[in-house]
């Protein structure tokens, strides 16, 4: 029996990476795509071509692809009753990736794509009459504001809140998937992401890299209170240790700080950890998952890497991506300075900083066994997929220019 496949969120960072791995095993998809967002179509074929895919993939992608455009936070999707009930009755499996990830969004409208279209998306599966298995993309955050100790697949409640509007929208829709599954008896595979990278070169014709969205944050912020060079390039900029030995502490707060290069102080720890997973590894591992046999009821899965990135890493990365000297401490300072006050502003967005959790994925690399492990995530990958081309460094991410002295400690 050939199954019908229906995505949400294709033309999205991670729904593109899906969209290729079904194409390897289903003929024809059905693309749910936002209405008004422009020739979907389009966007996924610039995708292939401008990644690399073969010439004659990218021409077939015509016959292969339906579009249908929906509203996700509208009743049966905005569509008429007839095409609603039509598109249920055609559909064997059912991805919902599309959502939003802005983590400065509120939470009313955060919760118009992440709850309320999850909703929409359940009653099209429930419609249908061929009785759909729904694969619902979450995120490892739904495991909220603990910052430390062991985050189980299993687990799903609110009991030390959360980071950010985003996570708690992306929670409130896992609860939905599991009233939705026992109330109808139906399976659902529910998959947790960690954050998801590439090293793919930024492109104006491709979806944004998620770290992307903190160097916007960073970059207007230091703009706005006062200290230019919003384009990174930071022309008066005097090199200073920082670029030759990064990690190198040059001061402390009050210590030397390089011309055009203010300091920023933020919670975080030096231990801290973050969970960056390849989008592309991502992708393969929840298709594979995907075609595993279901309990019944809802299976839920971290797709996570199996080596968390050292915060102090992430640091280095953001220094190196805009003007900025940024200094981890143990809570908000009491003097804040003027760019330290509007970055208060975005609630979520270096709280991670903070982290020293760790995501368990003992399911998935019991069902999937080595090839569930992810090639390293390190300083020059994610600098890769972060740094645009022709941008100025003061050399590879990851080896100094210079020999640097040994690091003091007090």
């Amino acid at each position: 029996m050939v199954v019908h496949v229906a995505l949400t969120g294709a033309t999205g960072f991670l729904g593109l990476r899906l969209l290729r791995r079904l194409l390897d095993t289903h003929r024809t998809l059905t693309v749910l795509t936002h209405a008004g967002s422009g020739d979907a179509l389009h966007r996924v074929t610039r995708f292939f071509e401008l990644t690399g895919a073969p010439q004659a993939f990218t021409a077939g992608l015509p016959g292969r692809l339906r579009v249908v455009e929906t509203d996700l936070a509208q009743p049966r999707l905005g569509l008429s009753a007839r095409r609603f009930h039509e598109l249920a009755d055609d559909i064997g499996a059912l991805w919902h990736s599309a959502g939003s990830i802005n983590l400065e969004g509120d939470l009313p409208a955060l919760r118009r794509t992440n709850v309320e279209g999850t909703r929409h998306i359940l009653e099209l599966a429930a419609a249908g009459r061929q009785r759909p298995v729904v694969h619902h993309v979450s995120t490892a955050f739904v495991a909220g504001a603990r910052r430390e100790g062991v985050a189980y697949e299993d687990e799903l409640d609110d009991a030390c809140g959360f980071e950010n509007a985003y996570e708690r929208s992306k929670y409130e829709a896992e609860l939905l998937v599991h009233a939705w599954s026992r109330e109808h008896g139906r399976p659902v595979l529910v998959l947790r992401p960690s954050i998801l990278v590439t090293d793919l070169p930024p492109h104006p014709e491709l979806p944004s890299h998620p770290l992307m969205v903190i160097e916007r944050i960073l970059r207007d912020a230091r703009r706005a209170a006062g200290h230019g060079c919003a384009d990174g390039a930071a022309p008066d900029r005097v090199p200073g240790p920082r670029d030759q030995c990064p990690g190198l502490p040059d001061g402390g707060p009050s210590g030397p700080v390089a011309v055009g290069r203010p300091r920023v102080r933020t919670v975080g720890h030096p231990h801290g950890r973050l969970n960056l997973l390849q989008v592309e590894h991502a992708a393969e591992v929840m298709v594979r998952l995907a075609a595993l046999t279901p309990s019944g009821g809802v299976d839920t899965y971290h797709v996570v890497h199996d080596r968390d990135v050292p915060v102090p890493t992430v640091v280095t990365l953001l220094e190196r991506l805009i003007p900025l000297a940024i200094d981890l401490v143990a809570q908000k300072p009491d003097d804040p300075s003027a760019l330290e006050a509007l970055l208060d502003f975005y609630p979520g967005m270096t709280s991670y900083l903070a982290h020293r959790r760790r995501f368990d994925d003992t399911r998935v690399r019991s069902s999937l066994g080595p090839s569930a492990i992810s090639a390293p995530v390190g300083l020059d990958y994610l600098w890769s997929g972060l740094a645009r081309r022709g941008r100025a460094t003061a050399g590879p991410p990851d080896t100094p220019t210079t020999a640097c002295p040994p690091v003091r400690h007090a």
